[in-house]
């Protein structure tokens, strides 16, 4: 998409918003590994926003993700009541600039600047990750009391999967996926019918943002959460989808720049004092610790098979989904034993 003029629509949407305001320089700051454009507005009277631009998935979609994280960054009390952005509100309603031409169907939304304390280091110690289990505890628990003044969310995981179900039916997914469709057809009918064993559907849900990478989020002195930004991945579901990142984050790998997938990270040690730590905070049961693999396995194939072409750029992207195909999807059951989890925080 070369050929798009994406600082122009940025732009645009700035004048749809207030035509009053003049611009000093815009300033592309979108993710390098990422198909998704962010940008730092500056305008004349040094104030300053930050614009996000997507054209994949639906429309409707982008605006109920943005009307649900606005309401929760202003409903979320103490001491979490600072950790999610703002949107900008034009009257009484979020501002969502749709720009339309034969080229793209775009969306923008605003956003004030977000302040970024300490980034976690790139491996914590055994101190560090209980911290972050009591934290990251809070935070959901924090998220829960707020849940039902949110406006109402249509996806759900059961929907996602079938919808990928459904594009293994068309002549363009039996081609993007080639070689690998029945593979695909075989794990999300695993996922749908170890969900229902567990009774998946009875889990409470809140909102989860799934991609806690450390370059996403920062934290005090203190080790509690202090602001997160990257709300790609967000959702209202299981609090299930966060723990697979919650692994990585204190994995004795730690932050890689070439980063895989593997679900090796739920057996570590690490893994178990982090669980530890967050389950005295706020108890998990022996279903949801049994739901770790399919909400790992939704993960490989709603972010990565179905929609890793518009998260990641092509380089990323197929070796990331090679690697769910050849390596991830097919050793879920081989590699992961609840057990372990369970004896360390019901023992």
């Amino acid at each position: 998409m070369n050929q798009i003029d994406f600082i122009g629509i940025v732009r645009e949407a700035v004048k749809s918003f207030d035509d009053s305001k003049r611009i000093v320089r815009i300033d592309d700051i979108s993710a390098k590994v990422s198909t998704n454009h962010v940008y730092r507005i500056k305008f004349s009277d040094h104030n300053i926003i930050i614009a996000k631009l997507s054209y994949f998935g639906k429309f409707e979609h982008f605006v109920e993700d943005h009307s649900i994280i606005n309401s929760l960054s202003n409903n979320l009390p103490a001491p979490f009541e600072n950790v999610l952005a703002r949107s900008l509100i034009k009257g009484n309603t979020l501002f969502v600039h749709r720009h339309t031409d034969s080229f793209i169907d775009a969306w923008i939304v605003f956003y004030r600047p977000m302040r970024v304390r300490k980034k976690l280091p790139k491996r914590l110690n055994e101190e560090q990750i209980k911290k972050l289990g009591r934290t990251f505890a809070q935070f959901h628990q924090a998220c829960f009391s707020v849940k039902n003044t949110l406006p109402p969310s249509s996806k759900t995981m059961q929907i996602d999967i079938e919808h990928l179900q459904r594009i293994l039916q068309t002549p363009l997914g039996q081609h993007d996926h080639r070689m690998h469709v029945d593979l695909i057809r075989e794990q999300c009918n695993m996922f749908l019918e170890n969900s229902a064993k567990l009774n998946a559907e009875s889990f409470e849900t809140i909102p989860v943002f799934v991609d806690w990478n450390i370059g996403n989020f920062s934290v005090t002195k203190q080790l509690t959460l202090h602001s997160r930004w990257d709300y790609d991945w967000f959702r209202v579901s299981s609090r299930m989808m966060d723990f697979y990142f919650f692994s990585r984050i204190v994995s004795d790998v730690g932050d890689q720049t070439t980063f895989s997938y593997d679900i090796d990270r739920f057996m570590e040690e690490r893994f178990m004092i982090f669980l530890k730590a967050y389950h005295e905070e706020y108890p998990l049961t022996e279903a949801e610790i049994r739901f770790l693999p399919e909400t790992y396995r939704f993960f490989l194939l709603n972010y990565v098979v179905k929609y890793g072409r518009y998260f990641f750029h092509e380089v990323f992207s197929n070796r990331l989904q090679q690697e769910a195909y050849n390596n991830h999807l097919p050793t879920i059951e081989e590699k992961f034993d609840a057990e372990p989890l369970l004896r360390t925080i019901f023992d």
